[in-house]
């Protein structure tokens, strides 16, 4: 009885500095004039996870080796760099915060809010979501949609080219879209039915920086 009450309370203080890594970071970046951005500073009071390496892959039935969760073989080379690099980067806040920025940005866009995206995004990509707001309201369209989850955000590429560190999340999310008219009329989509929709986005940074901030820097579909 004794060794299971020590177990679970090991575990009870193990998931409860999960919890506060991830609310406490929340919670700092909404006091922030600016939030939203990939953060790549980790907190101090926050446990530091290791980047992954090509060996502490898990072993899997069988004997076979598994995937390590969260990033592609291919890119671990260039994260492992990016790392050596910036000794404030882990790969698990990094995600969270790509993870953030993926939804503030879309929900800035379907909204028409340039201020916001202009924050979140390099000048390229600005420019590409200001040119369609610009485009659906002369067309006098309004976007109603909604992302209901992100089912996962996995990293697929990274590159290191100093002082510029580039890191491809591939985001897998449902979203329920509509489109309306000047009128509020239905013209596409339902807010019943979720879609699936898989975006590949790169985020930028250059690692001299005083800023810890990651920027969009090139969107695209699955």
């Amino acid at each position: 009885m004794t060794v299971q009450i020590v177990i679970l309370a090991l575990i009870a203080a193990f998931l409860g500095l999960r919890l506060y890594s991830v609310l406490g970071r929340r919670a700092e970046h909404e006091e922030e004039t600016i939030s939203g951005r990939v953060d790549g500073a980790a907190d101090s009071k926050v446990t530091q996870l290791p980047l992954p390496k090509p060996g502490d892959r898990a072993q899997g039935p069988n004997g076979q080796l598994r995937e390590i969760p969260g990033v592609l073989a291919p890119a671990e080379r260039a994260l492992r760099e990016i790392a050596a690099a910036d000794r404030r980067f882990d790969l698990m806040t990094f995600l969270a915060g790509a993870e953030g920025a993926y939804r503030m940005a879309l929900e800035a866009f379907w909204r028409g809010d340039k201020e916001d995206l202009s924050h979140l995004c390099d000048s390229d990509v600005y420019e590409g979501f200001s040119g369609a707001i610009d485009a659906r309201i002369a067309a006098g369209e309004v976007l109603d949609n909604r992302l209901v989850r992100v089912e996962e955000a996995v990293v697929v590429d990274a590159s290191y080219n100093a002082p510029m560190a580039r890191v491809t999340v591939r985001f897998t999310s449902d979203i329920a879209a509509v489109t309306r008219d000047a009128n509020g009329n239905v013209v596409a989509g339902s807010l019943t039915d979720a879609v699936e929709a898989i975006d590949i986005w790169t985020f930028s940074r250059n690692l001299k920086s005083a800023s810890p901030d990651w920027l969009i820097d090139e969107t695209d579909e699955g």
